[in-house]
């Protein structure tokens, strides 16, 4: 069994407002962090531009924009984001808009992920959208289309990640968003876990942005928490 590494794992979310607050965090993590999220607030602030700059730098990038349009919107936006040389793009799971997705990133390595429900949503936020299921229920249907389809994951909370992995089984991706450090608060989100509880789950990769970006120490930071998931990780294999 090839031994994961954490580093290769763990992935900033570069969620700053700008080309220069990205750059400077990038900087001052040099070293430290090989793959980052590219969000909606830095994306609208900096573009494609920044995307190649990261790129450029030799590192990894998950592109989360989460396509939700037509057929032909989505199949041609995700046709210019894998000749981006992007790793990771999220389509909102509808089964109209990851079939596109898999089809406009033909021929390319770009992974797709399907976002189920996003981590600040709980059962009152899912009923007022007038869907009656549970959580979990509505993740693993969600998942069991994108795997259906032909995506490569999905994003989803570490409370899904176990019965996402019992009912795909080893080999789909689950990318995992929310994840806050032991004693670190959970901010906006619902379904908040640490990263010693995502990784044990079945988790693959774990989003972290705000305990690295507001942190008084970002490399130390990130070095305690990899230290955390490299130990997970070793315990799950």
């Amino acid at each position: 069994m090839v031994k994961i590494t954490a580093r290769d794992r763990l992935i900033l979310a570069l969620d700053v407002p700008s080309a220069s607050e990205a750059d400077r965090l990038l900087d001052r993590l040099h070293g430290h962090i090989s793959f980052v999220k590219v969000g909606l607030e830095l994306y609208t602030a900096a573009g494609p531009a920044m995307v190649q700059r990261i790129v450029e730098r030799g590192m990894r990038v998950f592109l989360d924009l989460k396509f939700l349009d037509i057929e032909e919107t989505v199949r041609r936006a995700t046709a210019r984001v894998a000749a981006m040389g992007v790793d990771f793009l999220t389509v909102h799971a509808n089964r109209k808009a990851l079939t596109a997705a898999v089809q406009g990133r033909e021929g390319s390595s770009l992974k797709l992920l399907a976002v189920t429900v996003l981590t600040n949503f709980d059962s009152n936020d899912l009923r007022e959208m007038g869907i009656q299921r549970t959580v979990q229920d509505l993740v693993i249907a969600r998942a069991l289309l994108a795997s259906e389809v032909g995506c490569d994951g999905v994003v989803a909370s570490g409370e899904e990640a176990a019965a996402i992995r019992r009912k795909i089984g080893p080999r789909f991706g689950i990318v995992t968003p929310g994840v806050r450090p032991a004693g670190r608060g959970v901010d906006d989100h619902a379904r908040a876990t640490t990263p010693t509880q995502t990784i044990a789950s079945g988790a693959d990769y774990l989003v972290i942005g705000r305990p690295i970006r507001d942190a008084a120490d970002p490399p130390a930071t990130v070095a305690a928490i990899l230290a955390e998931m490299q130990a997970a990780f070793d315990a799950r294999q």
